[in-house]
Order: C-alpha cells, then sequence, then structure tokens
C-alpha cells in the first residue's frame, strides 16, 4: 500500500509543477494542433499535466484521488501504468484524427476516465453485487454530457468532451486484451 500511495503522490506533484510555471510554460505543454504538425510531439504527453487554472487541476487531482480510492486494487502497478498511457494515446489519437476541430487541449481528465472505465470494469467482470454502478454511473455521465454538450462537473469550463470519451475508450484496450489473452478453461463438452 506504501507504494501505492507513493506513485499516486507522484502522479499528484506531476499534474501539480506545470501549474507553478508561467503562462508562456504551460502554453509550450499544451495539446496544440499547429505545433503538433510542426514537430512538438511532447504536447503529446505534456498536454495532459497542464491545466487551465488551479481550479481545473484541483478537479483533476480530487477526481484522481477518488479512482484511486474506488479502484487501485483492481490492478497491478505497471498495469495502471499501461491503461493510463493507453488512455492518454486514445486522447490524442482521437483528437488528432477524429475531431480536427479541436485546435488545443489541456488536462487529464481524458485519461481519468480511462482509468474509470479500466477499474469500472474489472468491478463488473466480478459480477459482484453492485459491482456494476462504477460503469453505468461512467456510461450516464458521457451519454449526458454528449447530449447536454457541457461537462456535468463543470458546466461553467471549457471541456474537450470528446476526449472523455476517447479516454474512456483507451482505458479499456488493455483490460480487453488481458482478456482475450488469459488461457480459457476447457469446460465439460
Amino acid at each position: 500500500m506504501r507504494a501505492r500511495l507513493t506513485i499516486l503522490g507522484i502522479v499528484i506533484a506531476l499534474l501539480a509543477l506545470p501549474q507553478m510555471g508561467s503562462v508562456a510554460l504551460r502554453a509550450s505543454l499544451r495539446y496544440e494542433r499547429d505545433a503538433l504538425a510542426a514537430g512538438q510531439w511532447w504536447r503529446l504527453v505534456s498536454a495532459h499535466f497542464v491545466h487551465l487554472d488551479l481550479r481545473h487541476l484541483v478537479f483533476n487531482i480530487l477526481g484522481l484521488m477518488l479512482l484511486w480510492l474506488l479502484f487501485v486494487r483492481e490492478y497491478r502497478g505497471l498495469q495502471w501504468l499501461g491503461v493510463g498511457l493507453c488512455s492518454m494515446l486514445a486522447v490524442d489519437a482521437g483528437l488528432w484524427l477524429g475531431s480536427p476541430q479541436v485546435i488545443w487541449y489541456v488536462g487529464a481528465s481524458g485519461v481519468l476516465h480511462g482509468l474509470w472505465s479500466a477499474g469500472a470494469w474489472a468491478q463488473w467482470r466480478r459480477a459482484a453485487p453492485a459491482t456494476w454502478l462504477p460503469l453505468v454511473a461512467l456510461l450516464l455521465k458521457l451519454g449526458v454530457e454528449q447530449w447536454r454538450g457541457v461537462s456535468v462537473m463543470a458546466a461553467d469550463m471549457q471541456v474537450v468532451l470528446q476526449a472523455h470519451v476517447y479516454g474512456a475508450l483507451g482505458g479499456l484496450l488493455l483490460p480487453l486484451a488481458w482478456q482475450l489473452a488469459r488461457p480459457r478453461r476447457a469446460g465439460p463438452l
């Protein structure tokens, strides 16, 4: 448990660190379509650690802490890292290929939705009572956001809702691959 708390602390520090820099520094780290086209590929990673403002950062940190409390035991540390990276890649690829109208993006919410979907999937697979609630909550949140066109959690913030969907889908990639790769038990014929 101590190692998991240490990792949580490191991730929170990585999320907070860019907020301490200048506006120019944060702008140089965000996902920006024209800058990416010019070869500034680091923005595909750094954009997920930069935030609009302190309130946006606090929302993302609180979301991370809630997800950690709900799902930390569902996977090992390296598995969570893989889920986070897949979510990040899915957000980046989704924004680049599927949402060319998005000029810039910052924040961890897309990746957080990926962590949520992976954790909720793992709980749902156990088929214990009420383990379906986190998955249903995620699907309802994503559906309402797409229908209303604003974030359920922060309606007054500029939120790229597509990132939530791309991240949630990306968060399922590895858990589904792990499930498919498991040897199937032979049953009675």
